[in-house]
């Protein structure tokens, strides 16, 4: 789109599908790109495919970006191309980490519930690249951050992890313009065993567990009558009684819950009561809140069903199933998690491996695959394949059969 810019073409500048431009018929080279997420930056361009940032749109006046696109065009008329100062200005408007904060970061914050985790993956292991111009970010840079890491001991999924993160990114750079070539081309994932076996509760680990749950309510409640008789000595107000109330705290309702529902962890976090129906005896899983961003319904059994009526009988009234102390989403149960797992004798075991506990208890119950699939949410089988061979006489049925 060819114009002259003016005050009211600044202020009708909406973002579309697709990254745009506006060129400006008052002062030749110069342009406003509007990307996507809305943002939009004043270009110079020269020369054969030659190109530079001159600043945010809002930030810097329409009368300096004339007066820099016209120095910049004398530069190059005068020497082939900018000067030294010119060219680090330009890779400077270019690193990753302008790129990431000026275009990608705001698009993302708009377009993913999980932009949080996302920004943290991509500032966390491409640090050393963030000052590197992004036009010179190169496969060979990647590659050797990938063997580093494996070579630390990192895992071959964790990695992928990382630089899917970054390859998204990346994309959205070529997408709109900011980068010429994909770094990441023919850098490929490396290759997973989807079908590994997958750590889950033995019968004796599960018993264990649950002692170890009921041993922690019991002393959480002693803590409580302690502190009360303390009050009651110094005539204080006491505190409620937790030996009126089913559960002393949220850890046994939670950890509960997800052995009988195979809910994520942040599913279970974001879990409201709007969600549970006790009269049909389900719980349904939001697509918004949902990894798939599908929506999924999960049937009650008596377990989980008791737990939750519990619960809810000693419930704030708040919204969500399990508040933080402020009320919020909770964030984690690191600590006394991994104090239950001590106490259970329990070794090498997350807990997303609840989750896991659930579909192996199902497979091996004989449920099909795709029954387990449904009930996770998993968008593609070969993920719930990694329960196969918990259901070994299925196998030993078929060839039965020739």
């Amino acid at each position: 789109m060819k114009t002259k810019i003016t005050a009211k073409v600044l202020s009708s500048i909406l973002p579309q599908e697709k990254a745009y431009r506006i060129h400006d018929t008052a002062q030749p080279g110069l342009s406003i790109r509007v990307l996507p997420s809305g943002h939009a930056s004043y270009m110079v361009t020269w020369g054969r495919n030659q190109a530079a940032t001159l600043g945010r749109v809002g930030m810097m006046t329409l009368d300096q970006a004339r007066t820099e696109a016209a120095r910049w065009l004398a530069e190059a008329h005068a020497h082939g191309a900018p000067l030294v100062a010119g060219k680090s200005k330009r890779r400077a408007a270019h690193t990753l980490q302008s790129y990431l904060e000026e275009s990608y970061y705001p698009w993302l914050e708009t377009h993913h519930k999980a932009h949080q985790k996302t920004r943290h993956a991509i500032e966390y292991s491409f640090g050393a690249l963030m000052r590197k111009p992004l036009a010179e970010i190169t496969q060979r840079d990647l590659e050797a951050m990938r063997v580093k890491w494996l070579a630390a001991g990192l895992k071959d999924a964790t990695a992928n992890r990382k630089l899917a993160a970054l390859r998204g990114a990346l994309s959205k750079a070529v997408e709109w313009g900011a980068l010429e070539q994909h770094p990441m081309t023919k850098l490929k994932p490396m290759r997973l065993d989807t079908r590994a076996r997958v750590r889950f509760l033995s019968s004796e680990e599960n018993r264990r567990l649950r002692q170890a749950l009921d041993d922690r309510e019991e002393r959480i409640r002693g803590e409580r009558d302690s502190a009360n008789r303390w009050r009651r000595e110094r005539k204080k107000a006491e505190l409620p009684d937790l030996r009126k109330v089913a559960f002393a705290d949220h850890l046994k309702p939670m950890a509960i819950i997800s052995l009988n529902t195979g809910l994520r962890r942040g599913e279970l976090f974001n879990l409201t009561w709007a969600d549970i129906d006790l009269d049909q005896k389900t719980l349904t899983v939001v697509g918004e809140g949902a990894k798939s961003d599908q929506t999924r319904h999960i049937p009650l059994n008596k377990e989980a069903l008791q737990t939750i009526e519990d619960w809810k009988a000693q419930s704030n009234g708040l919204p969500l199933l399990f508040p933080s102390q402020t009320g919020g989403v909770m964030d984690n149960v690191k600590k006394s998690w991994d104090g239950v797992l001590k106490e259970a004798n329990i070794s090498s075991f997350r807990w997303h491996d609840l989750r896991h506990t659930f579909a192996s208890n199902l497979a091996m119950k004989g449920v099909p695959l795709n029954t387990i699939r449904d009930l996770l949410g998993h968008a593609d089988l070969k993920m719930t394949l990694r329960y196969a061979h918990l259901a070994p006489d299925s196998k030993a049925a078929a060839v039965e059969l020739i």
